[in-house]
């Protein structure tokens, strides 16, 4: 049972930059209350005193904000993450190394006996106010975004975002050469994708990188007609861009108040 402790102890850690020591964790994070009492009252459950574990259970929910039905079947190495308004429902299953935050529901969709939550594989993550509803299976390594609603299964190692929620699959990472003429076509047009790298699983980051791949493309059509049209003995009068640095120095002399 100690050396049980120890581990969830251990596991916040990994998981909480804010944590500085074992005193501090044990007497002050309300997910490891929450889970100590809810291995009581598990426990309880099994050999059979339902009313005194949901007792615990309600009493364990008083204390930390957390609702945990008896029932549930947790994993080692458990982390509820600050945890008010987590709500875990009874036949609900989660895997060893998962983590919960704040707001999250693992509730059911209808009122039927039987299997009705769902099932956390293992490393799962369910971000802050994520709901994951119904008798379904979120893969070994899945993500849940922030407000998310899931009904759906996930597959291992999935992203999922929005409501309802859609799984944002990561692309094949791209070239040397993809990433060089992005750079290039970004600089010459002063754009910054705000800071989005390619490997982000972001369709609007995507979607900037393809318009960068795709004026990239037009730019090199363009280049090879005119010389072919030139060759021709065609005129062709060519635009030029901006010049970056022209702007961002005109850019900086607007903010920087005459002397």
């Amino acid at each position: 049972m100690f050396a049980r402790l120890k581990e969830d102890i251990l596991c916040v850690f990994e998981r909480d930059p804010a944590a500085r020591n074992m005193f501090e964790v044990l007497t002050t994070y309300p997910g490891l209350h929450a889970l100590i009492f809810h291995r009581l009252a598990h426990w309880l459950w099994g050999i059979g005193l339902k009313w005194l574990a949901r007792m615990v259970s309600y009493i364990s929910r008083w204390f930390t904000g957390i609702e945990i039905h008896p029932g549930v079947k947790i994993g080692r190495r458990f982390f509820i993450d600050h945890g008010m308004g987590v709500v875990i429902g009874e036949t609900a299953e989660i895997g060893d190394d998962c983590t919960l935050y704040h707001g999250v529901t693992l509730g059911g969709t209808r009122w039927n006996k039987g299997k009705r939550h769902p099932t956390l594989q293992a490393n799962v993550i369910v971000g802050a106010g994520a709901k994951v509803l119904g008798p379904i299976t979120i893969g070994e390594g899945a993500r849940i975004g922030s407000n998310a609603v899931v009904v759906k299964s996930v597959e291992a190692e999935a992203t999922v975002v929005g409501i309802p929620g859609r799984v944002v699959s990561k692309k094949a990472s791209p070239s040397d050469e993809q990433v060089r003429n992005r750079q290039k076509i970004a600089e010459k047009m002063g754009f910054d994708a705000y800071g989005a790298t390619s490997d982000m699983p972001d369709p609007v980051a995507n979607a900037m990188h393809l318009m960068l791949d795709h004026i990239h493309a037009m730019d090199k059509n363009m280049e090879s007609l005119c010389k072919a049209m030139e060759r021709e003995g065609l005129k062709v009068n060519q635009v030029r861009l901006p010049d970056i640095e022209a702007c961002e120095l005109t850019q900086k002399e607007k903010k920087e108040p005459p002397q």
